[in-house]
């Protein structure tokens, strides 16, 4: 309270341009509730036309979304004009303030779409699972479809959410529609793959992978996970291989050397199998 009222007696003193220039310093010091209080006073005497009262607002509102009153962030983001950081904060500040629809147009205008196509509703889904705001995005993914039945990556999304909650089975379903519309898409091979890997179906597992890498050979991912169902089957020369090819593009994975180094043990490569092993202990940790 007592910085708070210091704050004011400071802005009472003060001229515009420097309480403008200190409240952006407070902000970029994270200070937040005081850059609040000194850029309010601000914008009182700043022209509305000028760079200085829309940096003002848009602060303003930066700052309540950081503090989470997206109520009170709300009426500042309007104000400032319509970029990118005051849409996308909008986006997620009128989705807090249970107005959904609001949130769409906010993300819609944040990538030059109409909030009611279903590009519109795509990506609002998008930037909603992007917060884990599982129920919100599924219902926005299912109005994209409805306006466009093959809307690419629609399927892909819902499936990446079934995977999450261990709905393999559903999460196959909705992959396979995707790859109807789009067999060129190598994520959604790949999450397939994952699904099948994930129920202990390696065939299907592994045919899945083998397409994802093909479409994308320099994506470590289907790799590791190619390797790891060919380890699983006692594939051991072909998991070595990609486990090898998966190690080029990421020296540190985790993932990748642990396999590879139970696949060489495997192989009776002792030796180079141990090495990897004391490799992963000065790897970096996932968290």
């Amino acid at each position: 309270m007592l910085e708070v009222l210091l704050a004011a007696l400071l802005c009472a003193q003060t001229a515009p341009a420097d309480l403008h220039h200190r409240g952006v310093e407070l902000y970029k010091q994270q200070n937040y509730t005081e850059a609040i209080e000194v850029l309010e006073k601000a914008v009182d005497s700043e022209a509305q036309d000028s760079a200085e009262y829309r940096e003002s607002v848009l602060l303003i509102g930066q700052s309540y979304f950081m503090l989470s009153q997206a109520p009170k962030a709300i009426p500042w983001l309007e104000k400032a004009p319509h970029q990118n950081e005051a849409n996308y904060m909008l986006g997620y500040a009128w989705l807090q303030a249970g107005q959904p629809e609001r949130s769409e147009e906010a993300f819609a205008r944040l990538f030059d779409l109409k909030p009611d196509s279903a590009a519109g509703h795509l990506l609002a889904g998008q930037m909603m699972l992007k917060k884990e705001l599982v129920e919100p995005a599924v219902s926005e993914i299912h109005k994209a479809l409805e306006l466009d039945p093959k809307l690419s990556q629609a399927h892909y999304l819902l499936a990446e959410v079934d995977i999450a909650h261990g709905h393999f089975e559903e999460a196959i379903a909705e992959l396979k529609q995707e790859l109807v519309v789009d067999p060129n898409f190598s994520m959604a091979w790949y999450r397939l793959g994952d699904a099948y890997a994930r129920m202990e179906q390696w065939d299907p597992a592994i045919a899945h992978l083998q397409r994802a890498v093909w479409l994308n050979p320099t994506f470590s991912g289907p790799l590791i996970l190619l390797g790891r169902c060919y380890f699983k089957t006692g594939n051991l020369e072909n998991a070595e291989g990609v486990l090898r090819r998966a190690l080029v593009l990421d020296p540190e994975n985790l993932d990748a050397n642990l396999f590879l180094s139970r696949t060489l043990i495997a192989e009776g490569k002792t030796d180079e199998g141990k090495a990897l092993v004391q490799k992963l202990k000065t790897l970096p940790q996932r968290q």
